[in-house]
């Protein structure tokens, strides 16, 4: 079985598919059609450590900015049973859902791991210096996001809500509507409306908010700083720091979906290959020898 949430069906938007890749700040994961997790790059707290995971339906990474002091980091797998495993980084309590239950979608941040439960309900472990891990009051929640020091909460009537770090006004979301999926960096903060068109909030100093004029788009990707949007054509844009070339995509072709890291991005071809770009010091981009990666957006 899957979980899947009741919730969803109350969403007057378009639901973005589960995660199958994911990129965290030096690695990337990859759920394979079989259930089970595929993993290259840094490995020093054993956030790669995936290859006995099965029945996996969902993955996460959990993201930091790039300044040289960061790069641990941790990865989650939602299982079938709609329970939850963690590898890598611990000192915050990150990994601590063994004991998590009715889970339907999993986000990692900073430091910290969010689960979404089959209710609507929120539940948070790790961090929680500046309010992140405060979602215990959410309801009527359908997606969830984490950014480096905020998370987003999707709600079943299109509508956002927000809790953390709030210094370049991320979590300013209260007055957005008609949202279908959010997605979360650094500082700054991404929806995706039902038309296709793209909202950002919080710091722009590398124009990674910069998506007033995107359309036709049907997913969306947040790194440190900057963003991806996955068009319905199969093509996708980029905006926002590319000091590694994380932002080159606008050659590829027939993707159905994204993950960005802090300085790599990864895409989903429809045949189960992968491709990447960016920021490769410790081969989070050596994804060219992956296939039969998992698409689940036929199944939403």
């Amino acid at each position: 079985m899957d979980c899947i949430s009741p919730k969803e069906a109350d969403l007057k938007v378009k639901r973005p598919p589960k995660d199958t890749i994911a990129a965290g700040r030096r690695h990337t994961i990859g759920l394979k059609s079989d259930g089970t997790v595929a993993a290259v790059g840094d490995n020093k707290y054993g956030q790669c450590d995936v290859s006995g995971w099965r029945d996996i339906v969902a993955v996460a990474a959990g993201n930091v900015h790039m300044a040289r002091n960061t790069g641990n980091a941790h990865t989650v797998g939602l299982k079938s049973d709609c329970t939850v495993v963690a590898v890598g980084w611990n000192k915050h309590g990150q990994c601590d859902v063994n004991d998590w239950r009715d889970i339907v979608a999993v986000a990692a941040g900073w430091r910290r791991t969010i689960g979404l439960k089959k209710d609507g309900s929120v539940v948070a472990v790790g961090r929680n210096n500046e309010g992140e891990c405060n979602v215990s009051g959410w309801h009527d929640i359908v997606a969830v996001a984490a950014g480096d020091w905020h998370t987003i909460g999707l709600k079943s009537d299109g509508t956002v809500t927000a809790v953390g770090n709030n210094r370049y006004h991320q979590c300013n979301v209260n007055s957005w509507h008609d949202i279908g999926a959010v997605a979360a960096g650094y500082l700054h903060t991404i929806g995706l409306k039902s038309d296709g068109t793209v909202k950002a909030i919080g710091n722009n100093k590398y124009g990674q908010c910069d998506v007033s004029g995107w359309s036709g788009i049907v997913a969306i990707a947040v790194g440190s700083n900057h963003t991806i949007g996955l068009k319905t054509d199969g093509t996708v844009a980029a905006v926002g720091w590319n000091e590694y070339g994380q932002c080159n995509v606008s050659d590829w072709r027939d993707i159905v979906a994204i993950a960005a890291g802090c300085g790599h991005t990864i895409g989903l071809k429809t045949d189960g290959t992968v491709v990447a770009v960016g920021d490769n010091e410790y081969g989070q981009c050596d994804v060219s020898g992956w296939w039969g990666i998992y698409f689940q957006g036929s199944q939403q």
